[in-house]
């Protein structure tokens, strides 16, 4: 009894440190790419396209940890605001980590004052949908 009971707990702990390693992985894996954006905004003065983004991440270490990246430069205006969200992927983990996103924020691009960072599933949809506009709505539905 003792040796199941001592299993499934190493069993359990596994799961969790598996979780903890894809997430700091795909953190690390996301704060590569801001600093490639960055480098990019400092040379031509505005965020790259999508495409580039898109080339860019093959050449990131760790981003298949990214799963699938929204980039949302082509929804990025003048007017935005340093809290608009330019990159996003959600994330599913088990136990402790949960389910949410890993966000990267204009402002971590602008003044390279911050991090991607890990966003609830809920506060994540509150804050996405106040950002969107229609438009942006009825291109994604589309491209389900």
């Amino acid at each position: 009894m003792t040796v199941i009971v001592i299993t499934a707990v190493l069993v359990v702990a596994m799961v969790i440190f598996k979780d903890f390693v894809n997430r700091s992985g795909a953190m690390r894996a996301m704060d590569h790419l801001r600093k490639e954006i960055k480098q990019y905004r400092d040379e031509y003065g505005s965020v790259p396209p999508k495409y580039w983004v898109d080339s860019m991440r093959e050449k990131l270490v760790g981003s298949h940890r990214l799963g699938n990246l929204q980039y949302r430069a082509r929804w990025i205006t003048y007017e935005s605001t340093p809290d608009e969200f330019l990159a996003y992927t959600e994330a599913n983990y088990n136990f402790l980590v949960g389910k949410g996103y890993i966000v990267l924020r204009l402002g971590a691009v602008r003044k390279d004052d911050g991090h991607p960072e890990w966003i609830d599933r809920k506060k994540f949809k509150t804050l996405l949908a106040q950002q969107q506009s229609p438009e942006e709505i009825q291109n994604l539905q589309r491209q389900r």
